[in-house]
C-alpha cells in the first residue's frame, strides 16, 4: 500500500507540472506535437523491455480492444478534447471538470465505502477552488467532458490489462498505438503542416513531456493502480492542480493565491479521508502484475 500511494501520488504530481512546460511547445502545431511525444516515449519504453527481459505478449481479441479503447480514449481523444476545450474556454474549465475524476473512479470501483466518498468529494472540491471555475462555453463545456470520459477510461480500461502485461507493457503498447492514432489525426486536421523543426526550448519541452509525464509518470501510475484499486488510486488525481501550483511557483511564472493553497489542503485532507476507508475485495491489489513485469 505504502509503494502504490506513493506511486500514485508522485504520477499526478508529474501530470500537473505539465502546466509548467506547456508555455515552452504552445507554438508548435498540436497534433504533431503530441505524435512526436508519444513517438519518443514509446521508443524509451520498448528500449527498456529488453534488458528487463520483458518479451512481447500476443493479446487475445477482447484484450486487443480494451489495449484500442484505452488508446484511443485515454490517451489520443484525451489529449484532443483537452487541446479543444483550452481553445474554447481555456484551462480553467477543462481543470475544474477533470478534478471531478476521483469521485468517478471511486463510483467505478463498485459500491464504494463512505468515507472513500467523502474522501472523493473533498478532493473535488479542493481541486475545483485550486483550479477555479474560469469562464465557460458550451463548446468549452462539451470537449471537457469528453476529457473527462477520456481521463477515467486511461485508468478503467487499463485494469484488465495489467495483470499480464505490467505497467511498462501497457505503457509501451499504448504509446505506440497512440502514434499512428495522432498521425491520422494531425493529417486531416493540419495537413503536413503538423510537423516542423522544433526551437530549443520546443525540443526541452517535448523531451520532458515523453520522458516525465508520459514514460514515468505513466509507469507510476499504472504501478500503482492495481495495488490501490481505482477508487483510491482516483484520489491522487486531486494532486494535478497541486503540481501545477507549485510548477509555477518554482518556475515563478504565477503566485499562489489564498484559494489556491487553501484547494491544495483539501486535496490533502480529503485523499487523507479516502486512504482510511477500508478496501472492497474485488478492489485489493491483484498480486500476478509484479510476476507478469518478468512475463511469458
Amino acid at each position: 500500500m505504502k509503494h502504490g500511494t506513493l506511486g500514485a501520488a508522485s504520477a499526478m504530481f508529474l501530470v500537473g507540472t505539465l502546466a509548467g512546460v506547456s508555455g515552452l511547445i504552445g507554438a508548435y502545431p498540436l497534433y504533431g506535437g503530441q505524435a512526436v511525444r508519444y513517438l519518443l516515449a514509446a521508443v524509451i519504453l520498448l528500449l527498456i523491455t529488453k534488458p528487463l527481459g520483458l518479451r512481447f505478449v500476443r493479446l487475445t481479441g477482447r484484450e486487443t480492444l480494451y489495449l484500442a479503447a484505452l488508446t484511443l480514449l485515454g490517451l489520443v481523444l484525451f489529449n484532443v478534447c483537452v487541446i479543444e476545450a483550452t481553445r474554447a474556454a481555456g484551462p480553467a474549465l477543462v481543470g475544474t471538470v477533470l478534478g471531478t475524476v476521483p469521485l468517478w473512479l471511486a463510483l467505478a470501483g463498485g459500491r464504494p465505502a463512505p468515507r472513500l466518498l467523502i474522501g472523493a468529494a473533498v478532493v473535488v472540491a479542493g481541486a475545483t477552488l485550486a483550479t477555479g471555475l474560469g469562464s465557460g462555453t458550451l463548446p468549452g463545456l462539451l470537449w471537457s467532458l469528453g476529457a473527462l470520459a477520456g481521463e477515467v477510461a486511461f485508468s478503467l480500461l487499463a485494469i484488465p490489462l495489467l495483470p499480464k502485461l505490467g505497467a511498462i507493457r501497457v505503457s509501451a503498447y499504448s504509446t505506440t498505438l497512440a502514434v499512428p492514432m495522432l498521425l491520422a489525426i494531425g493529417l486531416a486536421a493540419e495537413g503536413t503542416a503538423m510537423f516542423r523543426m522544433p526551437t530549443l526550448p520546443e525540443a526541452l519541452g517535448f523531451g520532458y513531456l515523453s520522458v516525465v509525464i508520459t514514460v514515468l509518470a505513466f509507469f507510476l501510475w499504472y504501478t500503482a493502480l492495481p495495488r490501490l484499486g481505482p477508487g483510491r488510486a482516483g484520489l491522487f488525481a486531486g494532486l494535478i492542480p497541486v503540481g501545477a501550483i507549485v510548477t509555477g511557483t518554482v518556475l515563478d511564472v504565477a503566485v499562489p493565491s489564498a484559494y489556491d493553497l487553501l484547494g491544495a489542503a483539501l486535496v490533502i485532507t480529503g485523499i487523507l479521508i479516502g486512504l482510511t476507508a477500508p478496501a472492497p475485495a474485488r478492489e485489493r491489489a491483484p498480486e500476478p502484475v509484479r510476476a507478469a513485469e518478468g512475463g511469458a
